[in-house]
């Protein structure tokens, strides 16, 4: 078998060559499927006796056109439904009513690249759906587990690997099979499906108030396929428990590569145990001691759930209906604290990031789920910290549906308001410690001296001369930029803040989808050594995750960061001032990224 200290210590080569020339295509056929089959054993055989159904598609590849070429992912739908029976909400309805059954495009990694990829499920140009139901009450619950405490149980780990077997085992065709679970991904987030009754606007289910419930449904059904190949009801898959120090790490069952849990495009740097999920990570960075990467993502997560998400439009991201163009970029922050895990897994030379840190590719990758499932899990937990914290009771919310296959191969309608209620679907979640809940972040000295003595910020020490102007903007963000942003109130008393959040917008942000792209914000901080997520000062961050947005062949977009920075203030004491220094601090970036400017507005 092969050591995982030979995989750290000869990591694949640097030059990448997964999307060449078509002239080219030989030879990274060839080196994916050696790291497919070196590092991702499967002793079965499909329909034409090979033992991977993505090397099935590769193999093919290098003999057909280029509509073939690269490994897939799709199987999942959108619909509408039927929740509020009041006839005047339903007469001016707009839930989203699903992909075209008849339409579905292909994909590709980057626009302009010739590789184009099958993400399309099984036929299913009229085939009718059935109606979701809910699992018996009498049923036995499937019950989640943190993936590092599961890896100790070898009886549910090789239960684990004989499911994920069986799955890569079913002929690609099959609608259960891994080829076709991972598919569901590529469909939804790379720009394949158009809405049914709007077919010249494409469906993304990410970047919205879609997020989080679709990625149940899709783990429901995932899970239930799973339990059902090896007759076993109360299969569950585990969670990913990044939020707790003792779960950083990427757990032990995914590590052997001769096990079908493992993938051979991960991060090789990532995958010891003593390198926790660095929810900061600048892409350079890998020597940070533990315990800051520990703090740091406590605070992250802080950030994210409680003072940056005390509003569900800012936790979930903005509204999407039927005939809206697809959401670009952003999201809400409970898609913001799922993205580096993203781009930390997957692999560091790819040339896209495959597989985890693309979306096209990253229902590939079994982490992937388990990842999932604690961003599920976080959801719950979100909705226990009190405050206006609650799902959307939004008509064209509750009735948007989308189409998956099940466990039997049925084609099932499932709609947002089937999803709301975990215990309905017959899943619990193992009570975890949450310590990140008292990791509130702390001012700088500077700014905590100023709080006591309730001084003036005196900006930078540069004064006037390190501040851009307004009437800068747009600019490119090439390197550390400060701004002052007006307050449209100052001194807001509780009552106001109760009733509204106290929003940073950095509004225009225009960048190409398939590049990485990252920047942070601080506030009222010093631009030379700008605050990290521990201090008070963090506002927030932006992250692109590579993916095709779908725009009519072109993949520039422009898109938004919303900070509540609410909390932000009072911690600083710069509740009174008229206007607030607001720093944009680039990341390591694949592409550029233009700003459009900076404001303040209130949520509700």
């Amino acid at each position: 078998m092969a050591s995982l200290t030979s995989l750290i210590s000869s990591p694949p080569s640097s030059t990448n060559n997964i999307f060449p020339k078509t002239s080219q295509l030989s030879a990274p056929i060839g080196r994916l499927q050696t790291l497919r089959k070196s590092q991702l054993a499967v002793t079965c055989k499909s329909s034409n006796g090979r033992s991977d159904p993505f090397d099935e598609v590769l193999a093919a590849a290098a003999a057909a056109s280029r509509r073939d070429v690269l490994l897939g992912l799709g199987a999942g739908l959108y619909g509408a439904g039927a929740f509020v029976t009041d006839p005047f909400s339903a007469a001016f309805a707009r839930p989203i009513d699903g992909p075209s059954q008849d339409v579905c495009k292909l994909a590709t990694p980057s626009p302009g690249n010739p590789l184009q990829i099958e993400c399309c499920p099984p036929a299913m140009a009229g085939r009718e759906s059935k109606p979701f139901q809910f699992p018996s009450p009498s049923e036995p619950k499937r019950i989640r587990r943190p993936a590092h405490l599961a890896s100790q149980d070898k009886e549910y780990v090789e239960k684990y690997k004989l499911a994920m077997k069986r799955m890569k085992c079913l002929p690609p065709e099959d609608p259960r099979s891994f080829f076709q679970q991972a598919k569901v991904h590529c469909a939804y987030c790379n720009g394949s499906y158009v809405q049914s009754s709007h077919t010249n606007l494409g469906l993304q289910i990410h970047f919205s108030w879609l997020f989080l419930p679709f990625h149940r449904m899709y783990l429901h059904f995932y899970e239930r396929i799973l339990g059902s190949l090896i007759q076993d009801p109360t299969f569950a898959l585990p969670f990913w428990n990044w939020d707790h120090e003792d779960g950083m790490a990427i757990a032990e069952m995914f590590k052997d590569p001769e096990s079908p849990l493992f993938d051979g495009l991960r991060n090789v740097y990532h995958l010891p145990s003593n390198k926790p999920l660095d929810l900061r990570w600048d892409r350079v960075t890998e020597d940070k001691p533990f315990e800051r990467i520990r703090d740091d993502n406590y605070a992250r997560v802080y950030e994210l759930m409680v003072s940056g998400a005390q509003r569900r439009l800012e936790f979930f991201g903005p509204k999407y209906r039927a005939g809206d163009p697809p959401p670009a970029g952003g999201g809400g922050t409970s898609e913001r604290l799922h993205n580096m895990a993203h781009l930390w897994t997957g692999g560091h030379n790819q040339q896209f990031g495959e597989d985890m840190g693309n979306f096209y590719s990253a229902g590939r990758d079994p982490i992937f789920y388990v990842h999932h499932c604690n961003v599920d899990r976080l959801w719950n937990v979100w909705k226990t910290i009190g405050g206006f914290r609650f799902d959307f009771d939004d008509y064209d919310y509750l009735n948007t549906s989308f189409l998956f296959y099940d466990e039997n191969s049925d084609l099932i309608k499932i709609k947002v308001k089937d999803v709301l209620d975990p215990q309905a679907l017959g899943l619990e979640y193992e009570d975890r410690p949450i310590p990140w809940r008292n990791s509130r972040p702390v001012p700088t000295a500077a700014n905590a001296a100023r709080t006591a003595t309730a001084a003036a910020f005196g900006g930078p020490a540069e004064a006037q001369a390190a501040i851009t102007s307004p009437s800068a903007f747009p600019l490119v963000l090439e390197k550390v930029t400060t701004v002052m942003v007006p307050r449209p109130k100052k001194g807001r008393t509780a009552k106001e803040k109760s009733a509204a959040s106290e929003i940073l917008v950095v509004e225009g942000i225009e960048l190409e989808g398939d590049k990485v792209v990252q920047f942070e914000v601080v506030i009222n901080d010093d631009p030379d050594n700008p605050s990290g997520p521990s201090n008070s000062e963090f506002a927030g961050s932006f992250l692109n995750i590579p993916h095709v947005h779908g725009n009519n062949g072109h993949n520039k977009f422009v898109t938004g960061l919303r900070m509540d920075i609410t909390e932000l203030l009072e911690d600083i004491g710069a509740e009174n001032d008229d206007q607030i220094q607001v720093t944009l601090v680039p990341k390591k970036s694949d592409g550029p990224v233009t700003i459009g400017g900076l404001k303040i507005e209130y949520s509700s």
